[in-house]
């Protein structure tokens, strides 16, 4: 598969927008200020093609790429975010909840945490709602630059265990900033297309 070739097909704002096409889709979870748009972007090797904001929750639609005609990365609105109104936060929680009400339609679930903290009430959220769907899960350390050599286990570790992931969910270290764990990713992805 040839993860050049991708294009930005559309922005769902309403569930009626959904794609179900039958094509697998990667799904991107995660906080708005995790780096979704930057992990995508390394994964594609593309500079700023999902787009990257200088403030966090720019991402506020279900948005589709497709990735060599084949598959799509669906980039979901990040959770968590405190700069937007109760009402944003209640649109978006409605659009996520339609998402989530068909999980057949995910091949494989992406959920971005930050390596240098422990994960927050939604990430947990998010994590438990993953792991009863019962769809083929990843969870990826991003910001794995910002940590020290010594910090990365312990940190892994404390995401492993407020998460409450089982042995059999993985968790990548990754930097989209250097592209640490690119290869893993990309490895794990493939497996789902």
């Amino acid at each position: 598969m040839n993860l050049q070739n991708v294009a930005f097909v559309k922005s769902a704002a309403r569930p009626a927008d959904f794609i179900r096409d039958g094509r697998p889709a990667i799904v991107f979870a995660g906080k708005s200020n995790v780096g979704k748009s930057s992990v995508i972007n390394r994964v594609l090797n593309r500079k700023n093609f999902a787009r990257v904001g200088a403030q966090p929750g720019k991402t506020v639609h279900v948005n589709y790429f497709l990735i060599d005609g084949t598959a799509y990365f669906v980039d979901l609105p990040g959770y968590g975010y405190a700069k937007v109104s109760q009402a944003e936060r209640d649109r978006w929680a409605r659009l996520m909840e339609d998402f989530f009400s068909d999980p057949a339609r995910i091949s494989l679930c992406l959920l971005l945490v930050d390596a240098r903290h422990k994960p927050t009430a939604n990430d947990i959220t998010m994590a438990d709602w993953f792991l009863r769907s019962g769809r083929p899960t990843l969870v990826v350390a991003n910001k794995l630059d910002k940590l020290k050599k010594s910090e990365i286990e312990p940190n892994c570790r404390l995401i492993r265990e407020t998460l409450r992931l089982p042995e059999s969910v993985s968790l990548l270290p990754f930097s989209a900033e250097k592209g640490t764990g690119r290869e893993a990713l990309v490895g794990e992805i493939m497996r789902y297309i």
